[in-house]
């Protein structure tokens, strides 16, 4: 489903210790070095460790035409004071609704960097005319992931059985924690 006209996503947003930034072809080098090659980093993912530059460069291609038809939406997370991408945060539009996903280098991992990059998007989502929910979902063994969604203020609504593929846990859909961010307010 395509973006409501109502509002389109800013190509930069900025909290106190990163930009989430559209992505750039130059991205993919630092992608590829930073997560999309390790396994521990996309074990709960969707997709399978990168063995080759190449896909990560194709990757990236998504993102950018994904970007400009209004289906995927995909900011590149840095630090401040560097710009070399160290994750991703991304949300797919589905009406009222827009789908969270995310992922973060290992090396910054238990420094909070997801909480306040998730918190961002959350945030300016749901400040967004026919914006209703943010959701995301995560396989019921990815406590760490969980744990970045509730500190985001995200609640968790239960549990989606035979869910999703990870497929580098399993080759059958897993179980997966559903949490939600919501507009009280009409």
């Amino acid at each position: 489903m395509r973006t409501p006209a109502a509002w389109k996503p800013p190509e930069r947003l900025h909290t106190e210790r990163l930009v989430l930034r559209r992505p750039h072809p130059e991205d993919a080098q630092a992608i590829f070095e930073a997560y999309a090659q390790d396994p521990e980093v996309v074990r709960y993912l969707t997709w399978r460790p990168h063995h080759h530059l190449e896909e990560t460069v194709a990757m990236v291609a998504r993102a950018l035409e994904d970007w400009e038809a209004g289906r995927t939406f995909r900011w590149v997370v840095v630090r401040r004071r560097e710009d070399r991408a160290i994750g991703m945060v991304e949300l797919r539009p589905d009406g009222h609704r827009l789908e969270l996903g995310y992922v973060l280098a290992r090396r910054y991992w238990n420094r909070g960097y997801m909480t306040e990059a998730v918190q961002a998007v959350v945030t300016w989502a749901l400040e967004q005319p026919g914006i209703y929910r943010v959701w995301a979902v995560v396989d019921v063994e990815n406590r760490a992931s969980a744990r970045v969604l509730e500190k985001s203020g995200m609640r968790l609504e239960g549990v989606l059985r035979r869910w999703s593929v990870h497929p580098n846990v399993s080759r059958a859909p897993r179980d997966c924690l559903c949490y939600s961010a919501v507009r009280v307010e009409d």
